[in-house]
């Protein structure tokens, strides 16, 4: 089935937000915490492909009881932002690079895959009439949360044959406490979130569902966040939760665990590599232990190690905790790699230094 590339935006949408009270929102913006008025709805069915695109006003959808997306499991998501650039354009980072893990992620939990344009027409639409949402600040922009879920009513065990396609924007701030400069980590040494072979390289809700009860004990230990080993022999650092991680050696050069099949593709690590590598720097994308971890820090061998992902950006790590203790990561501040990291990402991003990588996507009001 072909898509209609046509958009529908009602023309009786009415403001649910006064002027005065979102300015008083995106003061202060939090995270994921508050929405803008809009919302982009694009439905498929096995009979009509996509159809009925539209934006209308955000607003609660009407589900069946028997939803196959309540019993099956079937739904998946993106996460990117909008940023305000100069002469009144809006700028999105590598939205074409959403669109293809989003049709991955739909690829492996049996659902229809969405056309990259259609994908980034839906986000642009939403965008452009929510763009007085899109606070002012370095560390503030519009968090936008595409995703895609199976409607249809039945309790047989087999794909869907309706979905729903929507786009929901969210003003945000820092991700983390302490304006995102530095977190504590938790590793779990025994739970598990994801498996080669399962759903890991795809952004489904029930990978994130598997992570909660490590985050849980990574807040009970007074931590930010928990990193996760390999499910095999509980030694290979892979992941952060939603998040990859980077490990900043003495000579200066980066490791990051490889894309074996147990850890999602991410956006922000592919662009950190490739920056990286242009500024001169050593990257190996290879396996690194707790082991080797620990024993590097204690030695100095282990400069900086820092989270990376849409939310996050990049956020150093200052402090590791573990069942049996915890060590600090070199002074405990954000380092000069992830510094050097960070701002020309961001500078890129928002539209403040020149991109030779044609990774800003930039939409005029």
């Amino acid at each position: 089935m072909t898509a209609d590339p046509s958009f529908k935006v009602y023309s009786n949408l009415k403001k649910t937000t006064s002027e005065e009270e979102r300015e008083q929102l995106l003061e202060n913006p939090g995270f994921g915490k508050i929405f803008s008025d809009h919302m982009a709805m694009i439905r498929w069915s096995e009979k009509k492909g996509w159809h009925d695109a539209k934006i209308t006003i955000r607003q609660p959808f009407q589900l069946d009881p028997a939803s196959a997306v309540f019993h099956y499991a079937q739904e998946i998501f993106e996460g990117l932002k909008a940023y305000r650039g100069k002469n009144k354009c809006i700028l999105l980072f590598r939205p074409e690079e959403n669109a293809s893990r989003f049709a991955h992620s739909a690829m492996r939990m049996a659902m229809p895959i969405i056309p990259k344009t259609l994908f980034i027409q839906a986000i642009e639409e939403l965008v452009k009439i929510d763009n007085k949402w899109i606070p002012e600040g370095e560390e503030k922009s519009l968090y936008l949360r595409p995703f895609m879920f199976a409607n249809e009513a039945f309790l047989g065990v087999r794909p869907a044959k309706q979905y729903i396609f929507s786009v929901i924007a969210s003003p945000v701030g820092t991700y983390f406490r302490g304006n995102g400069e530095s977190m504590i980590l938790w590793v779990e040494e025994y739970l598990s979130r994801a498996i080669p072979g399962g759903t890991a390289t795809a952004k489904c809700g029930g990978n994130y569902a598997a992570s909660l009860e490590a985050q849980a004990l990574a807040y009970k230990n007074g931590c930010d966040q928990v990193v996760f080993l390999d499910v095999k022999e509980h030694r290979w650092v892979e992941e952060i939760g939603g998040m990859n991680i980077f490990f900043v050696l003495k000579d200066g050069s980066l490791i990051t665990p490889p894309l074996n099949g147990s850890i999602l593709h991410g956006v922000t690590r592919s662009s950190i590599l490739t920056l990286a590598k242009d500024a001169g720097l050593k990257t190996k994308e290879c396996a690194y232990s707790f082991e080797e971890w620990k024993k590097d820090s204690a030695t100095g061998c282990l400069k900086e190690v820092f989270a990376c992902g849409t939310a996050a950006v990049i956020t150093s790590i200052s402090q590791v905790r573990h069942e049996s203790g915890e060590f600090t990561i070199g002074d405990g501040k954000i380092g000069p790699i992830a510094q050097q990291l960070r701002g020309k990402l961001i500078g890129i991003q928002r539209g403040m230094i020149h991109d030779p990588y044609g990774w800003v996507h930039t939409l005029q009001l």
